[in-house]
């Protein structure tokens, strides 16, 4: 188990670029699959769980080639359907939430898909009905192997389009849907679809491999059926809870920090929503600068008065992903804020080490916390904890870059399979931090 030790308390400044956004990467690789010439994608981000998904693709046949830092071609001319069934298979998809997102395109490219029920962040339940009930309104059949918990779809006499109406606009479970349905027969209709950027960029992708997605950005998706698709160059967006997370930093270690090439118009209302506690935030050109915040900051209230509440949304709502950094960086806000998770019902289960740090919070429900911000007048005091999630553990380190004294914190696998070089990155802007075995 890997461990952080962070010499908190110091100011930081300078350039970060953020990476490559790890959850479109985690779709797009999932793509490579529909065509069985070469796609070439660029700015991948180097984390484990894309590192991971990477290899489950060449285990599965598909040839990989690194052609450049964050550069690859994928070829998926002979792959070996094999695999699907082996013991490594298991090993190599249970491991990883994202391997779920290769059932679309094999079901759409060959008729079968399967996958062992994946892992990821403890962060509460997260259904795959989504998925398989859209699967099998294109006419596939479902089967589960609930001793060797193992998910299956087979559509031997391929796949046709129909129109469906998605219980939740789950992002992966639209994904794996249209991949399907860009090679199945006739039209597909998908209505209420997720319409992040990431998903955008991925219809955007396809289209270009020769696919006829309509409505990219909108939560009403229509597909027409194509008999194959072709190969590519896409680039991977900036990943958007980085660029938040940065932001955090700043607030909370009152850094001046420049983060370099954020792909505004794709940001939606994360700058708005950090504006909300009294962070200034500057649009450069497509750089975005947070000035030292040497006065602190004000978290606003509604205009009627009441207490300010920020709370995630299916975009362009305020993505989940980011309210474990609103919530940290509240800790230290000149007022007072509600923060909702509406979607993941663990997620806020972290907040027990920040009250060990200091931090003033009432965890109301599984849902709900109440922050009390501290104004700078009191430090978060240094401590040692255990990284519960990717999320909650760049909360935890935020924290403790800010606190006084040198804070451990174990277990920061969880945080490598989001964020590249962290340490790397956050010593060249000033921060005192070192992994350690």
């Amino acid at each position: 188990m890997g461990t952080f030790r962070i010499e908190g308390g110091h100011r930081l400044s300078g350039e970060i670029h953020p990476q490559g956004a790890k959850n479109e990467a985690l779709q797009i690789l999932c793509a490579v699959l529909l065509t069985e010439e070469k796609v070439n994608i660029h700015n991948i981000p180097d984390i484990l769980d894309v590192n991971k998904l990477i290899t489950l693709l060449g285990n599965l046949g598909v040839k990989v080639e690194k052609t450049g830092k964050g550069s690859y071609s994928f070829q998926s001319d002979e792959l070996d359907m094999d695999y699907l069934g082996s013991e490594q298979f298991k090993v190599d998809g249970g491991g990883l939430r994202g391997s779920i997102m290769i059932v679309g395109p094999l079901l759409g490219r060959f008729g079968k898909g399967f996958i062992p029920k994946p892992g990821g962040d403890k962060i509460g339940r997260r259904r795959l009905d989504t998925h398989f009930e859209g699967f099998m309104k294109l006419g596939a059949d479902f089967r589960y192997n609930k001793e060797e918990r193992f998910y299956g779809v087979e559509a031997p006499n391929g796949l046709t389009g129909d129109f469906m109406l998605l219980e939740e606009a789950s992002v992966t479970g639209t994904a794996n849907i249209v991949m399907a349905a860009v090679l199945a027969k006739g039209t597909t209709t998908i209505y209420n679809a997720a319409c992040e950027p990431y998903l955008q960029q991925l219809c955007n992708m396809l289209n270009s491999m020769g696919a006829k997605i309509s409505g990219v950005g909108s939560n009403l998706l229509i597909i027409e059926g194509v008999e194959k698709l072709g190969g590519c160059d896409h680039r991977i967006l900036p990943d958007m809870i980085e660029i938040g997370s940065w932001i955090g930093l700043a607030a909370m270690t009152r850094s001046e920090i420049t983060i370099k090439d954020v792909k505004w118009d794709m940001l939606g209302i994360i700058p708005t929503t950090f504006r909300k506690l009294g962070i200034t935030i500057e649009r450069k050109g497509d750089d975005m600068y947070i000035p030292a915040h040497t006065h602190g900051y004000e978290v606003q209230s509604f205009i009627d008065g009441s207490i300010m509440n920020i709370s995630d949304a299916p975009w362009p709502g305020f993505t989940p992903d980011l309210l474990s950094i609103m919530l940290v960086v509240a800790t230290q806000a000149r007022g007072s804020v509600l923060i909702h998770q509406k979607m993941f019902e663990s997620r806020l289960f972290f907040v027990d080490k920040l009250i060990d740090m200091g931090a003033k919070i009432i965890l109301c429900d599984p849902h709900r916390a109440t922050v009390i911000g501290h104004d700078f007048k009191s430090e978060l005091k240094a401590t040692t904890m255990t990284s519960p999630d990717i999320r909650a553990g760049i909360s935890l380190l935020i924290a403790a870059l800010s606190a006084k004294g040198t804070s451990t914190i174990h277990n920061i696998e969880q945080i490598d399979r989001g964020y590249e070089n962290i340490e790397g990155r956050l010593k060249a802007i000033g921060a005192k931090i070192e992994r350690v075995d």
